[in-house]
Formats: structure tokens, C-alpha cells, sequence
């Protein structure tokens, strides 16, 4: 298999040195608007090239995505329309409901596959399978470190309570998990999110309570933040890259 990779951040280079050691995967190609980050990472891996999209797109089986919901929006709809599957970590571009339908349906059209890997959360398979027998309410809270936030508060502070659909575009970096959560439960307008921001924590939590038919869910993770950037959770490049070792092994667990 030969997989191309928009973004080379803290995530995208994770997934990169990850996917140079599966057997699986022939060639990497990877492009960054930052071009001298995308050569660099090129120069460290021996089964990498940097190019532009446009140039390896004809070549590779699969897309991934880690840079942008912009990235998300300017690529996608052509990933697909050329017959390729498609990983997209910066969910919150779906919270767009016309352009995420628009997506799906050209998927069915080309026969593709969009993967929407769990990030920094646990219990999604639990939400998918309660929301067939129906769901009440779905909340997640998440919590994480000011810095995450480029700000600065002396005590916790919730920054928002509301809804996915408003908490994602406040907060476009930082509550992916959101997008994904709704996709999987109750939409974006019913799921119930609360941002907070903590100095006295060194790790972003993320907890998810749900209720309905099937009983009650709650679940909640304490990630370490990635090194490489504090505003996202190591388990998040841990969780694209299980993405990928799922599409290339023929052994399929969960849901």
C-alpha cells in the first residue's frame, strides 16, 4: 500500500514514522504548507518523499490528513472524487453538515472509505453502538492545561458550555473530540460540551457521560500532552496510527 499524508506536525510526524515501519506500506508521501518541515521529515524516513498533493495523489491508495480543517476543506472533496480513501483527523471540518453529506455521497459514488480515527477519547465504540437502540444525552467535558488554550488563568476556568456545533468553531485546535463524539451519538446540536481550562493539571482529560435505552456510559481518559505540541494528546497520534495498522491487518476488533 502507498499512503500519502497532508501535515507534518506533532501528529502527522508520529503517523509518519509509525507507517516507515509497517511492511504493509510501500512508500509515504507527505506534503506541509511548511515545506522545509515536510523535507525534513523526508530526509529522516527512508520510505518518505515530500510532494505536493496534487503530485502523488495518482499514485497513492489512502490519504492521510493532519494539518487543518482549511486542509480538510481544499482536499478532501478531491481525495475522493480521485477514488482514494480518505483519514481525517481535524474532524471539526464535518460540523459543515452540506459539506460533510456532500463528502459521504461521493464516497458511495467512488466506492471510498472515510476513516474517522477516536483521537484523544475512549468509549466511542460504547456511543455508536447505544445511539442503534437510542440515546438520551451525550456530554463531554474536557479539560486541559491554559497553555493548550494560549492563554493564561490563575484558577480553573470553564471557557464554554454549550453545544458541539458552537464549541467547535470557538475552538477549532483543541475539540476535534467533539466532532467525532456527535458523528457518533446524537449530532453536534444535541451533544453537550464544556471547555474547561486548569493551571494545577499536566495532562488533558476528556470525559464522556451518556445515558439512554442501553443504561448509562461513562468514560473518561487522562492523556499526557504531546510533546510536540501541548494543545493535542499523545493517545491522538496513538489512535491514527491503530487507524492505519486497522486498514492494513486483516484482523478487525470493535466496532
Amino acid at each position: 500500500m502507498k499512503l500519502g499524508m497532508i501535515g507534518c506536525g506533532a501528529i502527522g510526524s508520529d503517523v509518519a514514522k509509525a507507517a516507515n515501519d509497517m511492511e504493509e506500506i510501500e512508500e509515504i508521501y507527505v506534503y506541509d504548507i511548511d515545506e522545509e518541515k515536510g523535507k525534513k521529515l523526508a530526509q529522516q524516513l527512508k520510505k518518505i518523499h515530500f510532494k505536493k498533493v496534487e503530485d502523488f495523489l495518482s499514485v497513492v491508495d489512502i490519504v492521510f490528513e493532519a494539518a487543518s480543517q482549511q486542509a480538510v476543506y481544499e482536499y478532501a472533496e478531491k481525495i475522493i472524487e480521485a477514488g482514494k480513501d480518505l483519514i481525517i483527523m481535524s474532524i471539526g471540518a464535518l460540523f459543515n453538515d452540506e459539506f460533510r453529506e456532500k463528502l459521504v455521497q461521493k464516497a458511495k459514488e467512488r466506492k471510498c472509505k472515510i476513516y474517522l480515527p477516536s483521537g484523544a477519547v475512549a468509549g466511542l465504540d460504547g456511543i455508536k453502538a447505544a445511539s442503534i437502540g437510542g440515546l438520551d444525552e451525550v456530554t463531554l467535558v474536557t479539560t486541559k492545561a491554559p497553555e493548550a488554550f494560549g492563554e493564561h488563568f490563575d484558577k480553573r476556568t470553564v471557557l464554554f458550555d454549550g453545544n458541539a456545533r458552537e464549541a467547535i468553531k470557538l475552538f477549532p485546535k483543541n475539540i476535534n473530540v467533539a466532532a467525532c463524539l456527535s458523528l457518533a451519538g446524537i449530532g453536534f446540536d444535541k451533544t453537550k460540551v464544556k471547555v474547561v481550562a486548569d493551571p494545577v493539571i499536566k495532562f488533558n482529560s476528556h470525559k464522556i457521560l451518556a445515558h439512554g435505552k442501553f443504561g448509562r456510559l461513562r468514560a473518561e481518559v487522562e492523556n499526557l500532552p504531546n510533546p510536540k505540541n501541548p494543545s493535542t494528546s499523545y493517545l491522538a497520534s496513538l489512535s491514527a496510527i491503530a487507524v492505519l495498522k486497522k486498514i492494513v491487518n486483516p484482523l478487525q476488533i470493535g466496532i
